[in-house]
Parts: C-alpha cells; structure tokens; sequence
C-alpha cells in the first residue's frame, strides 16, 4: 500500500502572514520511514527519466535531492544564493511578490547535454525552479524532469514550468 504523505505534513494557518496556510514538511523529515518512502518514490521517477545529475535550490531543495542523488549514487549540484559560491558561478534572477532575486550556480557544476532532475520541496508560484531551470539550461544540461514533495495547485506554478514533467507526491 502506498504511503500517504499528506498525514506528514503540519498545515500551519496564518504563516509567515495572516491568510497564508504553511505547509511544514518537517513531521515528514522526521519520520524516518516516511521520509525514505518519498524519497524512493522520487528516486524511481528519477530512474525512468535517466536522470545522470540532480539540481536543488537552497534550502529545503537541498532536503530533496541530495537523498535522492545518494541513493542513484549520481552527483548533486546546489543553486544557491549570492555570496555562497566560491568558485565562477553563472546567473539566474526571478520574480518574488515584492522585488526579485537570483540564484547562482557553479560554471562547471552541469555537464553540457547531462540529463538533469531539479527538485524542491514546493512547487507554489514556480519562479525559484525557473530559475534553477535556466541556470541548468545555461550550462548545457536537459532538464528531464522536476520533482517536488508538496504542489500547491492554485498558485498556478505548473503554468509556469510548461514543456518541463512535472512530479509531486501531493497536491494542495
């Protein structure tokens, strides 16, 4: 039988601000049954696409995919935010509701022509894994897949990911 992640993830109502429902994937990370679940679960998606690297923004995209690149015993390449590089690093900016920021990656961290699967833990408005995405292009990678603990469906991320699989363990 299937796990149901839903039963591990906390619904926090009114965080960070009034009108915003907090989905905290921390009950699923501590659990470690549940967690390993995901993560297999991510990790066979992964193997039908032959992913060869994967691809995470800071933080929690970390909390995904490194498990996932440890179990395929493939790399895992971070997208990181300014300052926190310290090698030649390549560019991408993205909207946020008040302003923009920008993720960075290595110059050499992709492989040109690697297939690539880029993981978070939320796909909400999709402008972080659009930027991760073009920072993978970029360099030369296919982005053969994404994949995500939790999509939070009317926040219309997906409309923003067109032409890229999309894969999440639960809806809201």
């Amino acid at each position: 039988m299937a796990t149901d992640f839903t039963k591990y993830i906390a619904s926090v109502p009114d965080y960070p601000e009034k009108g915003i429902m907090f989905r905290d994937i921390s009950p699923l990370m501590a659990d470690g049954q549940a967690f390993h679940d995901a993560t297999d679960e991510i990790v066979t998606y992964a193997k039908g696409k032959g992913v060869e690297m994967v691809v995470g923004p800071e933080a929690r995209g970390f909390i995904v995919g490194c498990p996932v690149a440890y179990d395929m015993g493939i790399g895992f390449a971070p997208a990181r935010k300014q300052g926190k590089l310290p090698r030649e690093t390549v560019k991408a900016t993205y909207d946020l509701e008040y302003g923009t920021s920008a993720l960075y990656m290595h110059k050499d961290a992709i492989k040109p022509g690697q297939k690539v699967l880029v993981t978070d833990d939320l796909l909400a408005t999709g402008g972080t894994i659009g930027a991760t995405i073009q920072l993978v292009e970029d360099l030369g990678g296919i982005v053969v897949g994404t994949a995500f603990l939790i999509e939070l469906s009317d926040l219309h991320g997906r409309d923003k990911l067109k032409g890229y699989d999309i894969f999440s363990l639960m809806k809201y």
